[in-house]
């Protein structure tokens, strides 16, 4: 059988990374919002360049979209010179968006009109893990969809793992990042405290994460960035504070109470209103040091 045919729709932090990861398995066509970032991805990439997406879904067997929302995804699969309309019986639309289920769902029945089977797939691990070709992708869909779409999914992604039906990878990762969210709140609100009481914070870290509290935040981020001082930006704090109203909603949808995340939601909504300059996630816990009147940073030699 010949290789299947890959287009790639957005470009952004890290789709522009995973898409790198694809151009290297063969070529790739690629479109963007913005033209420019398509054409210097391309040049530095050896990519090809669609005018607008129903050319990229002609030239195409499998599509990968990786954009903010679901919204967009929405916009850019419908209407003229959109993705449907190049898009033929036996297509594949794969969707890395951290997306809402209910509206996948939806997108999927549409598509599924046309012939064109759909997966939910959104990632985890950030632009260092779609740099690195080691980001974990959780799958929503049919069996025979997930089992097409992996080659594409391994050029991206070392940890795919098929979470059940049509929004199920979208479910997932919005409890995930919920669960990133209170991590980063209580981390620097846990933190803070230790750093006013008087206490050296690389000490309180290592000892953290030699014990039952530790997470990815405290051993990952909090070392290599609020240690450090360095706030790169990774992920945008908007699209956690996205995610987490995703997983908000969803458990709205069940009837099931969920004080917890939303005192996550809360959190993240208070230190995206306060924060300048669209910050990075991890620039949450910032709201908790100004509280504190404290800056955690690390000192101790361990």
């Amino acid at each position: 059988m010949k290789p299947e045919r890959v287009g790639f729709v957005g470009l952004g932090a890290i789709g522009w990374p995973m898409a790198a990861q694809l151009a290297k398995r063969g070529r790739l066509v690629v479109w963007n919002r913005s033209p420019d970032r398509a054409h210097a991805f391309a040049g530095e990439h050896n990519a090809n360049v669609a005018e607008t997406p129903a050319a990229l879904a002609r030239a195409s067997d499998i599509v990968v979209t990786c954009l903010p929302n679901s919204p967009e995804v929405e916009a850019v699969t419908f209407g003229p010179d959109r993705l449907v309309e190049g898009m033929r019986p036996g297509g594949l639309l794969v969707d890395c968006t951290s997306g809402i289920p209910a509206r996948s769902r939806a997108i999927a029945e549409q598509l599924a009109g046309y012939g064109v089977d759909f997966l939910d797939a959104p990632v985890s691990g950030g632009t260092n893990g779609a740099e690195a070709g080691t980001l974990a992708v959780f799958v929503g869909g049919s069996a025979a969809a997930y089992h097409r779409a992996e080659p594409v999914l391994s050029a991206f992604g070392d940890q795919l793992v098929h979470v059940g039906a049509v929004g199920a990878g979208h479910a997932v990762k919005a409890i995930n990042n919920a669960f990133l969210g209170l991590h980063i709140l209580a981390l620097g609100e846990g933190l803070s405290a230790l750093v006013k009481a008087g206490i050296d914070a690389a000490t309180a870290v290592a000892v953290i994460n030699s014990a039952s509290g530790r997470s990815f935040v405290s051993e990952v981020l909090v070392p290599d960035r609020v240690l450090t001082g360095t706030w790169p930006q990774t992920f945008r704090l908007a699209l956690l504070s996205k995610d987490t109203d995703i997983a908000c909603d969803l458990m709205a949808d069940m009837e099931l109470s969920a004080p917890t995340l939303r005192a996550a939601q809360a959190g993240l909504r208070e230190a995206l209103s306060v924060l300048p300059n669209d910050p990075d996630y991890l620039e949450a816990i910032k709201v908790a040091e100004e509280r504190a009147g404290v800056v955690i940073r690390g000192t101790s030699d361990g």
